[in-house]
C-alpha cells in the first residue's frame, strides 16, 4: 500500500518534473564518467549511462507526436550503435552513435528553449528545463567533440598533446566552452575543432542573451504583479 502510494507520487512528480529527471541523471552521470575508460568494463559503463540518458532526453522532449517521433528516429539508432559498438567492441561504430546522440542533444535543448519561451509565467519545470538546456548543449558539443576527433586526428592538443582526448576531457572542455570560463587545457586545432568551438561559443552567448533573461524578465513582472 504504502509503496504504491509512493509510486503515484513519484509518477506525479514525474509528470510535472520531467526536466528535473533529465537534469538529476545528466548531473549524476559525471560521478561515473571518472571510471571511463578503453577497457571494457569502462566502455560498458559508457553503454549503460547512455541507455539511461538518451531515452530520458527523448521523453523530456514529447511534447507532441511529431517531435517524439523525430526523438526517437534519433534516439533508437544511436542507442543500437552504442550498445553494438560495446558489445562487439568495435570502436569504429561510437563515432557514428556520438553524431547522433550529438543531434538528439541538440534537438532536445531546441524543444526545450521552444517550450520556455512560449510560456508567459515561470513555472519550477522551466527552473528545471534552464538548467537541463545548458547541459543538453553541453554533451551534445561533447559528443561532437567526440566524433570530429574520431574522424580527424589530432583535432585538440592539451596535456600529452601525443594522445587523444578522453571523453572526459573533451565533456570538461565543453562546459568550459559553454560557459565561457575559458580553462584552456584542452585546445582546439584543426580547423573543424575550432569551427565547432566557436559555435559553441555562439550558442553560450545566444542562451544567456535569449532564454535566461527570458526567464529573469518573467520572474521579475511576476514580483512586481
Amino acid at each position: 500500500m504504502q509503496a504504491s502510494r509512493r509510486l503515484r507520487i513519484w509518477g506525479v512528480i514525474a509528470r510535472r518534473h520531467p526536466s528535473a529527471f533529465l537534469l538529476a541523471a545528466q548531473l549524476l552521470s559525471l560521478l561515473a564518467y571518472p571510471l571511463m575508460d578503453d577497457s571494457p568494463g569502462g566502455r560498458l559503463l559508457f553503454g549503460a549511462v547512455a541507455l539511461v540518458v538518451v531515452p530520458l532526453a527523448v521523453w523530456v522532449v514529447s511534447r507532441s507526436s511529431f517531435v517524439n517521433a523525430v526523438a526517437w528516429l534519433l534516439a533508437i539508432p544511436a542507442i543500437s550503435l552504442t550498445v553494438l559498438g560495446v558489445a562487439l567492441h568495435m570502436p569504429a561504430l561510437l563515432p557514428v552513435s556520438a553524431t547522433l546522440e550529438a543531434a538528439l542533444y541538440f534537438y532536445a535543448a531546441a524543444s526545450l528553449i521552444a517550450y520556455m519561451l512560449q510560456d508567459h509565467e515561470v513555472t519550477t519545470d522551466e527552473l528545471f528545463a534552464a538548467g537541463a538546456t545548458f547541459t543538453l548543449l553541453a554533451w551534445g558539443f561533447a559528443y561532437a567533440y567526440y566524433a570530429c576527433q574520431a574522424w580527424y586526428p589530432g583535432s585538440f592538443a592539451g596535456f600529452e598533446p601525443q594522445r587523444a582526448r578522453t571523453w572526459l576531457e573533451l565533456l570538461f572542455y565543453s562546459f568550459s566552452n559553454l560557459s565561457a570560463t575559458g580553462l584552456g587545457d584542452v585546445l582546439p586545432v584543426s580547423p573543424a575543432a575550432r569551427v565547432l568551438t566557436m559555435l559553441e561559443q555562439f550558442a553560450g552567448v545566444g542562451y544567456i542573451a535569449t532564454v535566461v533573461s527570458h526567464l529573469i524578465g518573467l520572474g521579475v513582472q511576476r514580483a512586481q504583479r
